[in-house]
């Protein structure tokens, strides 16, 4: 099945979860992808800071954005193209909403905002997100010879667990992880993906959130982006390759929100910014895709404007 979304998977999940950045100030801060990107634990949020407001992040409230951003035109390329970013994220009826890539997790553990003491929470949920790998645009002709992928929907659990206060009142320190299966019989295989992410106000208009991130994969996931098979060195020339899971990629993110109202709390418009760099490793690094074709360092970088509501 041919899902053509221009929208390339190896960053959208760092610069998607740069908008949720702004309810931090109010709620802990939350997560998410590179290739990789899945919402952190979500805290109550802590009493108002003296020249704070009353938030914006109620029961009920959303974040709606778009954004622009350079990424690799698939993982392993060191061609790069610019793909859209739409995001929504916020809580509708009790359950947390958070970007997750070209996806989002649902927290069916979404506390109700209060501003008493904050304490440790867990987030837990599933979670979704497309994966179009090779599935256009590649820039580079030999590997577009040897044939696009189909699109993956992967679906799975994302759990967390946030700890607030760690180093200054409002900031927060989330350990998380995600595992996911291929719904939609292109890659039929498995990820995992662990994160650690750490969220702090910068005075009242600015919010940065640090990420670290690995993913694993397994046999069937690696072999069918990174194998190079019969049919395809013939079509592009590159030597055959049998890739194998494993470990196969680490990286780190920064994004940092600002609130054009000089007030993180009381929602309205926001501007960020995304720059995050990940290494390829094992076979996905090996393959000819990368080796011989790209680069196994890969960069993203982005801006974005939202509305809170």
């Amino acid at each position: 099945m041919k899902l053509r979304r221009k929208l390339a998977l190896s960053a959208m999940p760092a610069a998607a979860i740069a908008l949720g950045a702004t309810p931090a100030l109010a709620d802990g801060g939350e997560r998410a992808s590179g290739d990789v990107t899945e919402p952190a634990a979500q805290p109550a949020p802590a009493a108002p800071m003296p020249g704070f407001t009353k938030p914006v992040f109620d029961e009920t409230w959303a974040t709606i954005g778009l954004g622009a951003g350079l990424v690799p035109s698939y993982a392993g390329s060191n061609d790069y193209v610019v793909f859209p970013l739409p995001l929504i994220v916020g809580r509708v009826g009790g359950v947390g909403i958070r970007p997750n890539g070209p996806g989002l997790t649902l927290d069916l553990l979404s506390p109700k905002p209060s501003f008493g003491p904050r304490k440790t929470r867990l987030a837990f949920g599933p979670a979704f997100r497309i994966r179009n790998d090779r599935n256009g645009p590649i820039k580079d002709d030999v590997v577009e010879a040897a044939g696009e992928r189909d699109a993956a929907l992967e679906v799975g659990l994302n759990a967390a667990v946030s700890f607030p206060g760690v180093f200054k009142p409002l900031d927060s320190l989330t350990l998380g992880a995600q595992v996911r299966w291929d719904v939609l019989g292109a890659h039929e295989g498995m990820v995992i993906e662990p994160q650690v992410n750490y969220s702090t106000p910068l005075g009242k208009a600015f919010v940065l959130q640090v990420q670290a991130q690995m993913e694993f994969v397994d046999d069937s996931f690696a072999d069918y982006y990174f194998s190079v098979t019969p049919p395809q060195r013939l079509a592009s020339g590159l030597p055959s390759f049998v890739a194998e899971g494993g470990l196969n990629r680490i990286g780190t993110l920064a994004i940092v929100n600002y609130d054009l109202s000089g007030n993180a709390l009381d929602g309205g418009w926001s501007v960020y910014g995304v720059g995050g760099y990940s290494r390829l490793l094992g076979d996905a690094a090996g393959t000819p895709y990368t080796a011989l074709r790209g680069s196994p360092n890969q960069f993203i970088a982005g801006l974005g404007v939202g509305y809170t509501f």
